[in-house]
């Protein structure tokens, strides 16, 4: 058996110490998960994605005298969640591209939180660029190797789901990535994936993009990962804080709800 790596073994105490001393705060980037939570929805002839729904099988009574449990059901892609690669064509040939087999280390990297909350307020259709991007590395420094890229646009704040979906006869319409930003990240800046505080990864209005859906397309076809439905990026600051977003580990799953969270200095 080796020695322990006593810097590395210091490094991670401390870590722990200043969790619980308070000088890292610990952020949850998650919605609540319960059967009004707002669903990606799919017109016809596509599939649907069954709501979350909670189950009781039972409480404290003559179905189990001592203990309360719920059966669940969801579709994976349900309130924040994790997209695999594996969720989309341009991935699915990939190894090692399922929440079950992805390398657990990909889960974690540094946060890199693009504040557009002003540009979404003024126009839901707002899309990030890669000028926009490279202007905010000209103030905070090039986005780092395995960082997660998260666009704060203040769209969780919209409780209501007719609200937060923002439909219309011509689809949704709300914030999301520009076609021709989605390869500088994923190629350019060899990012872990993208995350984002809408229902989707891409754009409400992406199914009229060149290419369809990009942020799905290009970044899972990139092997890449995405995050949607976050709460709290508010909460962070532009660079500095680490999130951790590891999925449920389903075989072959596409994605799966998850509990992200985000270490960030006091």
């Amino acid at each position: 058996m080796s020695a322990p790596n006593q810097p590395v073994t210091q490094l991670l105490a401390a870590l722990a110490g200043a969790i619980v001393q308070g000088g890292i705060r610990v952020v949850d980037l998650t919605v609540p998960l319960e059967p009004a939570t707002p669903t990606i929805q799919l017109p016809p002839p596509f599939a649907p994605s069954k709501p979350f729904s909670l189950e009781e099988i039972s409480r404290y009574d003559e179905r189990g005298p001592a203990w309360y449990w719920n059966n669940i059901a969801c579709g994976e892609h349900t309130g924040t969640h994790f997209d695999a690669p594996i969720h989309w064509v341009t991935g699915k040939d990939y190894p090692n591209n399922a929440t079950h087999n992805i390398p657990v280390e990909r889960f974690i990297g540094p946060a890199c939180v693009i504040d557009v909350a002003a540009e979404a307020k003024a126009n839901p259709d707002f899309l990030l660029t890669r000028e926009i991007v490279e202007e905010w590395e000209r103030r905070h420094g090039r986005i780092p190797t395995h960082a997660w890229v998260l666009i704060r646009t203040d769209w969780s704040h919209r409780k209501a789901a007719k609200e937060f979906l923002n439909a219309g006869p011509d689809g949704s319409h709300t914030p999301g990535f520009h076609p021709q930003c989605v390869p500088f990240l994923a190629k350019e800046r060899d990012i872990l994936g993208v995350g984002v505080e809408t229902v989707g990864t891409d754009a409400g209005q992406a199914h009229g993009f060149d290419p369809m859906f990009p942020c799905h397309t290009i970044m899972h076809g990139s092997n890449r990962f995405g995050l949607a439905s976050l709460t709290n990026l508010d909460k962070l600051p532009p660079t500095g804080a680490i999130v951790i977003a590891p999925p449920l580990k389903i075989i072959n799953g596409s994605g799966s709800p998850l509990r992200v969270l985000a270490l960030v200095p006091a």
